[in-house]
């Protein structure tokens, strides 16, 4: 008896494997800029969590459309990365208040907070 195999749903799932490692491929770009640009560079840990979400904002959208997402509802990519974006700002803000919140206020590593923000960013998107 094959219960969950269906013609509609290995798509799906192969779809959302392929997110899966696509956002860990994002998170890792995200956290390893956020520790260079803090480590090495001497940024304060918000100004680089702001600069590292960016780079991993911009890996997300680039890595799901070439390899994710066929399927367009928006057909200007300029308004769909607009959409994107807009999104990811509101992540933005929620992983910097978490950040600040965690390192700044209980005095939690940074990288460990970026882990800790990244998590419930992920339940919110």
């Amino acid at each position: 008896m094959q219960m969950f195999k269906s013609r509609r749903s290995l798509p799906l799932l192969d779809q959302f494997s392929r997110y899966v490692v696509v956002g860990g491929i994002a998170f890792s770009a995200d956290i390893g800029v956020l520790y260079i640009l803090t480590e090495y560079f001497g940024w304060h840990y918000l100004v680089a969590a702001t600069g590292s979400f960016l780079v991993g904002l911009g890996v997300n959208y680039l890595l799901c459309v070439m390899w994710i997402f066929h399927f367009r509802t928006l057909e200007n990519r300029l308004h769909e990365f607009v959409v994107f974006g807009l999104i990811g700002i509101t992540g933005l803000a929620l992983n910097n208040l978490i950040l600040a919140a965690l390192t700044g206020g209980l005095n939690i590593h940074y990288l460990l907070s970026k882990v800790v923000s990244a998590g419930i960013i992920l339940v919110f998107n």
